[in-house]
């Protein structure tokens, strides 16, 4: 994957930034969780496993960042996405997909559903933390979720 130089965050987001991570994986959440907890400017508001839990609990709470994995114990990322499209509250975060499941036809579909970062479990959970740590830090950097 490629990565450019970082830009201003745009407002409305600056840090600290909400997380909200969806994970079905207690080994990865909290791995997660555990990794993310001393990046300045971010803040972890909440978690879910499920498709369900995750609509719930984030049409009650608003986050600036959603990072969420494909496969849940109940549902999908992707219908969440879908989900999330028809509350305008939930248009204006930056969206994270973190998966093992990274083929193109996801890419393309995560794009369209507004994703803009997309990392491959198995080999990018650094890559995910260094643009949390940008994002923390005020910056973003251009990335497109395509498959380069």
């Amino acid at each position: 994957m490629s990565h450019e130089q970082g830009r201003p965050l745009n407002h409305p987001l600056s840090p600290p930034l909400q997380v909200f991570l969806i994970e079905d994986s207690s080994l990865v959440r909290e791995l997660v969780i555990e990794s993310f907890a001393d990046i300045p400017g971010i803040t972890l508001i909440g978690h879910a496993d499920s498709e369900d839990e995750a609509f719930d609990q984030l049409e009650r709470q608003r986050c600036d960042i959603l990072i969420l994995d494909i496969q849940l114990r109940q549902g999908n990322g992707i219908n969440l996405l879908r989900r999330l499209g028809s509350q305008p509250q939930q248009n204006k975060q930056i969206r994270i997909i973190f998966s093992n499941n990274v083929s193109k036809g996801y890419h393309r579909l995560a794009g369209q559903l507004g994703v803009q970062y997309f990392f491959d479990k198995t080999s990018e959970f650094t890559d995910m933390r260094e643009l949390l740590e940008q994002l923390g830090n005020g910056t973003v950097p251009s990335r497109s979720p395509k498959a380069d």
